[in-house]
């Protein structure tokens, strides 16, 4: 009996799972510039239009230095925005590691004279949907210390709808939660590793290190 009509719509649909399915492009990809990681990403690189969440143990673990080939090219090209960073950019390095400094747009969420941490987040989140959404930008990172479910898939979205790559850098106790970001990365410290956490058309699990 020819099941394939009948499981087509649950396959399309991705209700399926077809387990190990060869490595396909999920779109246009963005070179990482280092040769090792694009080796095992889908395309060869970031993926160009979606969500790119980089989970962290702790901060300055080599994050900045992961995305930075790809943000001195794409800087060169037009307005690169950082929300939310968690302490001051150090112009020298970013300059150093190829990246325009004109082409830099810094925002930093203002919530008046309140505190919160909450509110903090979701306007940073808010911040970063409209830059990845408008297509004027040529690559949107940002620094939420909160996401839920909602904001992660809006966020994807608008990636999507704007052809523009975004790129989340978290703490490594969202691990735990799923996400709908197309590519999921986790560094590790002792040894110095990216691991692939979900890499969507690719496999997860690969670490590597990047030398």
């Amino acid at each position: 009996m020819n099941t394939q009509p009948v499981l087509e719509p649950w396959i399309d649909g991705r209700h399926v799972w077809r387990g190990r399915t060869p490595r396909v492009s999920s779109g246009a990809q963005l070179p990482t510039g280092w040769a090792a990681l694009d080796d095992i990403l889908p395309g060869g690189g970031w993926p160009a239009a979606a969500l790119t969440e980089i989970l962290l143990p702790l901060d300055g673990v080599g994050e900045l230095r992961l995305l930075w080939p790809s943000l001195a090219h794409l800087s060169q090209q037009g307005p690169v925005v950082l929300i939310a960073p968690p302490y001051a950019l150090l112009a020298p390095a970013w300059h150093a590691a190829g990246v325009s400094l004109d082409s830099l747009q810094v925002i930093r969420p203002h919530v008046g004279n309140e505190r919160s941490l909450d509110k903090s987040d979701r306007q940073a989140l808010w911040a970063a949907e409209q830059c990845l959404r408008s297509g004027a930008c040529r690559a949107v990172v940002c620094w939420p210390q909160w996401a839920d479910d909602r904001a992660l898939r809006r966020l994807q979205v608008a990636a999507e709808s704007g052809q523009c790559p975004g790129f989340l850098f978290r703490s490594i106790q969202a691990a735990h939660n799923p996400s709908p970001a197309a590519l999921r990365l986790q560094l590790h410290v002792r040894p110095a590793e990216v691991q692939v956490l979900k890499c969507r058309g690719g496999w997860a699990g690969q670490r590597l290190r990047l030398v």
